[in-house]
């Protein structure tokens, strides 16, 4: 792996050929190799700044594409992923309070609990949070296996953020099997704003999306996407997969930048901010 952006000296001082003197510092960031977890953590660390009534919620997305837009092929991502990315994939959760992630891509994806890493201890010690994120899982409808790992046995307990017009026997079986329910809209369905609040009212900040491609299009749409770290994958797969972001457009295109970009072996690895 390789740092592309931002330019640094050392990424400078490999580009322009530098002498020996140089040749050390370049090889940190310039030379193509596999970086430590410890690297991957720092690269891809939230942002510690806090509001004036204490810290804000900060809410990221990871997803990867193929070169003509497909977010998936036959269903799942993961034939389009690489081991680099699946790497990014665990460091990305391992820094999460929270995974936040649709009904559909838990039935598709086969979601399971998150785990704790031992890689990763010292560091969620330090920043205090649990031993693994918690999964938060959107649906308003509930129909989700609640006889699944990911509800039944979790290191830490599942959170189901639904509506208040939710069917009450899916309600009762959601925690009879033990997740926590979360009511995150007037009716039948989510309101995104809500549901990044509700999470931050529990403590949970430091949020990850890992979509499906609906649920990232609402976070889109109500404008409180804070960050994208985007995968592209040097793949084409033609067909007619989903987009990473779907849903209805909105009105004014949102403008990101550009704050990281990382290569290895030809896939890409961004992070873009809101401006």
């Amino acid at each position: 792996m390789r740092r592309l952006f931002p330019v640094t000296d050392e990424t400078a001082a490999r580009d322009s050929g530098g002498g020996p003197d140089t040749a050390g510092r370049a090889g940190a960031e310039g030379a193509d190799r596999e970086w430590g977890l410890e690297e991957l953590a720092a690269a891809y660390a939230y942002p510690s700044g806090s509001g004036p009534a204490g810290p804000e919620p900060w809410l990221r997305a990871n997803m990867v594409s193929t070169l003509d837009g497909a977010a998936q092929h036959d269903g799942r991502s993961q034939p389009i992923s690489s081991a680099a990315d699946m790497r990014i994939f665990g460091t990305l959760r391992a820094l999460a309070d929270a995974v936040v992630v649709g009904a559909e891509t838990v039935r598709q994806e086969g979601y399971r609990p998150a785990r704790a890493r031992e890689d990763f201890a010292a560091l969620r010690e330090a920043a205090g949070q649990g031993p693994a994120p918690a999964i938060a899982v959107v649906s308003a409808s509930l129909d989700l296996d609640f006889s699944l790992p990911l509800f039944t046995s979790p290191l830490v307990p599942t959170l189901v953020l639904t509506g208040a017009a939710a069917a009450p026997d899916r309600i009762a079986a959601a925690e009879k099997a033990g997740a926590q329910i979360v009511i995150a809209g007037d009716g039948m369905g989510v309101d995104p704003a809500r549901a990044v609040r509700a999470l931050a009212d529990r403590g949970l900040y430091r949020l990850l999306t890992e979509g499906g491609p609906r649920l990232l299009g609402q976070f889109v749409a109500a404008g409180v996407l804070d960050e994208l770290c985007l995968t592209v994958s040097p793949m084409l797969t033609a067909g007619d997969a989903q987009r990473i972001a779907g849903g209805p457009p909105v009105a004014v295109p949102r403008r990101f930048e550009l704050t990281s970009l990382l290569e290895e072996a030809g896939f890409l690895f961004s992070r873009y901010r809101r401006t």
